[in-house]
């Protein structure tokens, strides 16, 4: 059974943001500064743009979101040390520039509820450009590896060389999403490291809660059983931690439960009427976001106005296992003929590529008989009095 999770994700953070931007009108007149304001790279082919005259709204739209776990920033310079330090990530030459989140946001045409796919990051999938079966959180490092080496024999260096193999990266992680579900992505939008230190402290907080306490070295993840509000770097090693948790769905949820504790602050704390808070926010969505160039992000706030957090659907593709022995280790195993019908399914949109063509594994089962362990909501997450949901 499809179980959809109407909450926040990490790498939903710029749809957030300007989300609720388009919620007041004074916030809405503050959105020419994202618009100038926001890193852009060269990552969409003209074959999948919306033409020129064609109201975004009049067609069906799908949006690649990811969270890059990258010591950049949006513009190419490398984080700060003691920014590092803080978020518990070592150096500006650890991380591997893989895509920690991948969600497919379906904007249907006409407007009405939005469906936002997440594919696991462990997924072992064919990439794009020739790179071979790996997992599929690996194909905007390889993407950018295997461009880099080029760039830097016509002489580029430095932040631009950063952001020339960054928009690569980008292009084959775009192919790849591509391939893996059938859909065409219009658009993308990525989040780096830095991005929930920036944006939660922008807003003071969230609120979240979690099932027991945790002390967990690697990521600076030190926290009582139970509600709490955290912001900076306690926020990032909230999302981060992985050591200790049941599996990697559960980071998952950790994401999940933040970024809907966000979007609720965002909406409800007076964060949109108030100058300096706005202003905060904003600087932290410049510094965070990079998105296709081209894309008219004034045009789609407006397409965006009046979508809540409820008009949101989150999803998961389905997975037939979450141990699958690789030469990168451990994987998630899937099947691409059962992930193009899925999202068929809840998108009601025709679908590129063969459905039936999978990555060696049996394809013969629907999609119901599927076991999709990531679409399974704990029985232990529990809400609190104030509606927000425990979690591991």
């Amino acid at each position: 059974m499809l179980v959809t999770h109407r909450v926040w994700r990490r790498s939903a953070l710029g749809l957030v943001a300007l989300t609720v931007l388009g919620g007041t009108g004074y916030a809405w007149a503050q959105l020419s500064k994202l618009d100038t304001g926001i890193t852009v790279a060269d990552v969409i082919p003209p074959s999948a743009k919306i033409p020129e005259g064609v109201s975004p709204s009049s067609v069906d739209q799908n949006i690649l979101l990811v969270g890059i776990d990258s010591r950049n920033d949006a513009q190419g310079n490398p984080l700060p040390q003691a920014l590092l330090d803080q978020l518990h990530a070592g150096s500006s030459e650890d991380g591997g520039d893989t895509t920690d989140s991948i969600i497919v946001v379906h904007l249907p045409a006409g407007g009405g509820a939005a469906t936002a796919i997440s594919i696991p990051r462990d997924s072992y999938v064919p990439l794009a450009g020739n790179l071979g079966s790996h997992k599929i959180n690996s194909a905007f490092s390889r993407g950018k590896n295997a461009a880099k080496n080029q760039l830097r024999a016509q002489g580029l260096s430095g932040a631009e060389l950063e952001k020339q193999s960054d928009a690569a990266g980008a292009r084959t992680a775009v192919e790849t999403v591509q391939q893996v579900t059938g859909l065409t992505i219009n658009h993308y939008a990525a989040v780096n490291l830095a991005g929930f230190y920036s944006l939660s402290n922008a807003i003071g907080g969230v609120s979240v809660c979690l099932n027991n306490p945790v002390n967990d070295k690697y990521s600076g993840a030190n926290f009582p059983a139970g509600e709490q509000t955290i912001s900076g770097a306690e926020a990032l090693a909230f999302v981060r931690q992985r050591h200790g948790l049941p599996s990697d769905l559960d980071r998952i949820k950790r994401q999940q439960a933040f970024l809907s504790g966000m979007a609720k602050k965002i909406l409800s704390a007076g964060t949109l009427s108030d100058p300096t808070k706005l202003s905060d926010l904003i600087s932290a969505v410049q510094g965070s976001l990079v998105i296709d160039k081209g894309w008219d992000i004034f045009s789609f706030a407006q397409q965006l106005r009046g979508l809540s957090a409820g008009s949101i659907n989150f999803t998961t593709v389905p997975v037939q296992s979450l141990s699958m022995a690789t030469g990168d280790g451990d994987a998630v195993k899937v099947d691409l003929g059962q992930i193009r019908a899925f999202v068929k399914q809840v998108t009601g949109q025709a679908v590129n590529g063969n459905a039936s063509t999978g990555t060696g594994t049996d394809s013969s089962a629907g999609v119901g008989r599927i076991k999709n362990t990531a679409n399974t909501t704990s029985t232990s997450d529990q809400p609190t009095s104030n509606s927000v949901s425990c979690v591991n």
